[in-house]
């Protein structure tokens, strides 16, 4: 018989967190301030606690996990490694195709992981309150769960497409203790801005993430700290754990080696999670093929510049090399909040660059339609994100069976969809409309960040 899932023990949890960064052949580039000079590290102190902000600019290739952070992911941690027999079978391809579940989660998705880490480092630093953004809801609702365990006050700005078509996760943030409002709002300078330029906006992280740090920095007693759930260097550390525990029961299933890494791609976290170990083992010479997977109405990686940008649409945050659409860049209302991001983490920007990495664009309409196969054979309804992971993966299977190669594919299932019924609603009754960015709208959105700070493209030309 086929395992089906494969577990590990409790004690064989991984006790340290990879940081890729260490082993890049080409170095990610510094971030940049104001001035155009690189950051220092207090330079960040109004934003996060140095605690963090000393795992960001770490050149450690293994960073220890704090027994008391393993403390509370034991609640669902080590999570399972599954193989999709049924969906193997209804494709006829003889690929083996596993997938990580992160959907066991408390707040369902791979967000809770960094998101225990995140709380609990500001704990110790003396921080009394996080804010911070939220795409669909997955990392506000892990935010609101991870402070509330560990006893931080939490506020979360969502995009407001999202709080509008998924108003259950504003009910899970509220059951945890976390206040949510709508992004724009007008709570903040910059929010009642934008609502004056543009009423009808359904906003954007880079808005929302605006929002939360001048919270965060307009807190004259220091006590309010800005949380990001993903793109920064120490949110990419903390998803680790969701490849390092991959690659031990991958072993435990007898596979020797994977062909394919697949992973949805908003701000690269629960890409980089899974991704980043075997990214290890490609630059030590392994055959893996590494996929990121984007929407085709917000195609950062397939078609943004790779340039120094903000992170959010206020120009508050550092300079960032990565690629991107442009801090302004306002996206369609796709049903995948989380993929709506503008830009790229810069660890998978530079993966990229360097040829490690090879990402790919997927139409919503497509990538429901591979939800509603992945539930008809392996039963489980995926978020809207994981969809694209999903898609890829039937595209990978499919090109096995054509080539008639036994290929292992590894994706990884970073949500459940089960707060995200509104977009299947849609999709089944014929609503949901295709995007994709038009070469108009690219180039326009591309120019407003041609005077920033050119970014080097640096590789070796080995892959």
């Amino acid at each position: 018989m086929i395992e089906k899932k494969i577990f590990l023990s409790e004690r064989d949890i991984p006790k340290q967190w990879y940081n890729l960064g260490a082993d890049l052949p080409t170095p990610v580039l510094p971030p940049l301030g104001p001035d155009g000079n690189p950051i220092t590290p207090d330079m960040l102190g109004a934003v996060f606690p140095m605690n963090l902000i000393e795992q960001e600019m770490s050149a450690e290739r293994w960073i220890d996990i704090p027994e008391e952070i393993l403390e509370i992911l034991y609640r669902w941690r080590p999570a399972p490694l599954r193989r999709a027999v049924y969906l193997e079978k209804y494709l006829g391809t003889p690929a083996k195709i596993y997938y990580k579940d992160e959907s066991v989660s408390p707040a369902g998705s791979h967000k809770t992981n960094t998101a225990v880490a995140q709380a609990w480092y500001n704990k110790q630093f003396g921080t009394k309150k996080l804010t911070t953004e939220t795409g669909a809801g997955q990392w506000g609702s892990a935010l609101s769960f991870a402070c509330n365990l560990i006893g931080l006050e939490c506020k979360v700005y969502m995009v407001r497409v999202s709080f509008d078509q998924k108003p259950l996760r504003k009910a899970m943030m509220a059951t945890w203790g976390g206040k949510c409002i709508a992004s724009p709002s007008d709570e903040t300078k910059i929010g009642r801005k934008i609502l004056k330029e543009m009423p009808d906006t359904p906003g954007s992280l880079g808005i929302a993430i605006s929002e939360a740090i001048e919270e965060a920095v307009s807190d004259q007693t220091g006590n309010t700290k800005y949380s990001l759930g993903s793109v920064l260097n120490h949110v990419m550390l903390h998803q680790t754990i969701i490849g390092l525990e991959a690659k031990k029961q991958l072993e435990i299933a007898g596979e020797k080696k994977v062909d394919v890494v697949i992973g949805c791609a908003g701000g690269g976290s629960n890409f980089a999670g899974l991704s980043f170990p075997f990214v290890n083992d490609k630059i030590n010479g392994a055959k893996i093929e590494i996929i990121p997977v984007e929407p085709s109405a917000c195609p950062k990686m397939t078609k943004g510049l790779f340039s120094y940008d903000f992170g959010d649409c206020a120009g508050m945050t550092p300079l960032l090399a990565m690629y991107s659409l442009g801090h302004g860049f306002i996206p369609p209302p796709i049903h995948a909040g989380g993929l709506r991001y503008h830009g790229m983490a810069p660890l998978v920007s530079q993966a990229i660059l360097e040829g490690l990495m090879k990402p790919r664009a997927y139409d919503q309409v497509k990538c429901y339609e591979s939800a509603i196969i992945w539930a008809k054979t392996e039963g489980t309804i995926c978020a809207p994100e994981t969809s694209h992971a999903i898609a890829c993966t039937i595209d990978e299977a499919i090109k096995a069976k054509e080539e008639g190669k036994e290929k292992t594919i590894l994706f990884n299932y970073s949500g459940h969809g089960l707060m995200d019924l509104l977009g299947y609603e849609k999709f089944l009754a014929g609503e949901l409309q295709s995007y994709s960015l038009s070469d108009e709208d690219l180039k326009e959105s591309i120019e407003k960040i041609k005077d920033l700070p050119k970014a080097e493209e640096r590789r070796t030309g080995k892959w």
